[in-house]
């Protein structure tokens, strides 16, 4: 039985959201962009690598990067424009393989078996997919070729930005044993002392823990780096990867603890992640409530439900309750709202709740809020809106 060798791409394309502002405005270019906002209460969505020359890195806060790069020009995230660009991309790869699989906005994986016939050696199809993703875009992407998905992403990142890293198979188990295991992906900085503790210095050593002593300092990811370690093949690429969840949230203006504030933006956020389940087809049966307090701390709450939902009311009724275990006093500055554990709607007729409901089962408001999403579509957003999200009048006072 003959062995074949397979040969996996990971892409990522480089600074995506400034690098797409930078291409959009070429006089950007050169220049450091950030991208998260203008007004100091967000955070960092992206930063070009002139940005990034000043310590400024994704998730840190606006004020911050401000002061450490008062220069820098600051823009708005245009996540439709994003969105349309890795359409694109995503197509590139597609003209390579049938087998791409997107992980994120500007991530994929792609299996490029066979490709020789057409392309030549691994890295020769690595310039190919280079070449017409800078043509199509005018992006640049970091490219990790290697025999499995974990190290092609490793591979990926070891020459940033518009660099091509090819593990061959004879490489990975010396690659492997000597890979530092905080350059592991999931691998932070308090999981990482917890391997050194266990004398895990490079994923290698991860094979000379017994796995008992492994899981129990390090549960389920433990086994995994035993895996990742052990498993020179690994999962396939998989062209269709369902969402596993659907959120939104929102930086609010001021730190408050006005609950009546918070409700209001709670029920915004529910909107938005209903719409974009019945916009999918999806129901979800874990609600999630995230909080950020003024000092950044997160804090959350989730709840799972007796049926999965795509109703907003039902998200935020449930929202409220989580909202409820939270301290009246605790000041927040950002608020959202997710759905979990996602299944195919349903279209058959199910069974009303007797009491949750009442007169108004969640099947009838589904089919209301189904009827506002056609109608915000066809008319525009400002069309039809849920009163209690209406500015206050200040005259009302």
């Amino acid at each position: 039985m003959i062995s074949v060798v397979r040969v996996i791409l990971h892409i990522d394309m480089d600074a995506f959201y400034a690098s797409v502002e930078q291409a959009d405005n070429p006089a950007l270019k050169g220049k450091p962009v950030i991208v998260g906002g203008t007004s100091n209460r967000g955070v960092v969505s992206a930063a070009s690598y002139e940005a990034r020359e000043y310590g400024i890195h994704s998730a840190m806060p606006i004020f911050q990067a401000k002061k450490k790069c008062p220069q820098g020009v600051f823009l708005p995230v245009r996540m439709a424009r994003y969105k349309l660009v890795s359409r694109k991309v995503m197509h590139v790869l597609g003209g390579f393989s049938p087998l791409v699989e997107q992980i994120s906005i500007d991530e994929a994986y792609m299996d490029g078996t066979g490709g020789d016939r057409l392309f030549g050696t691994p890295e020769a199809l690595g310039q190919e997919v280079k070449g017409r993703i800078g043509e199509t875009t005018s992006l640049s992407c970091s490219i990790g070729i290697a025999p499995n998905k974990f190290l092609a992403k490793v591979a990926s990142d070891m020459d940033k930005p518009d660099g091509l890293t090819i593990i061959t198979p004879d490489q990975a188990p010396e690659f492997i044993a000597r890979l530092p295991i905080e350059k592991v992906p999931g691998v932070g900085q308090k999981m990482a002392r917890r391997l050194r503790s266990l004398n895990v210095a490079f994923l290698g050593d991860i094979t000379r823990i017994p796995e008992s002593l492994l899981t129990r300092e390090s549960g389920k990811f433990g086994v995994r780096l035993l895996a990742l370690a052990m498993d020179l093949d690994g999962p396939p690429v998989v062209p269709f990867n369902e969402a596993k969840s659907i959120s939104s949230e929102q930086t609010l203006c001021a730190d408050t603890s006005d609950r009546k504030i918070l409700k209001k933006h709670l029920l915004i956020e529910s909107e938005r992640v209903g719409k974009r389940l019945r916009a999918k087809a999806l129901k979800g049966s874990t609600v999630t409530l995230k909080l950020k307090r003024a000092d950044f701390t997160l804090m959350t709450r989730s709840v799972t439900l007796e049926k999965p939902t795509g109703s907003t009311e039902k998200i935020y009724r449930k929202g409220l309750e989580l909202l409820e275990d939270f301290a009246p006093n605790v000041k927040v500055r950002l608020i959202g709202i997710g759905v979990s554990k996602l299944v195919t709607r349903d279209r058959s007729p199910g069974q009303l709740d007797l009491f949750e409901w009442g007169k108004y089962p969640e099947g009838a408001w589904e089919d209301v809020e189904r009827a506002m999403d056609r109608i915000k579509e066809r008319f525009g957003g400002g069309a039809i809106t849920r009163g209690s999200t209406l500015p206050e009048d200040p005259e009302s006072h």
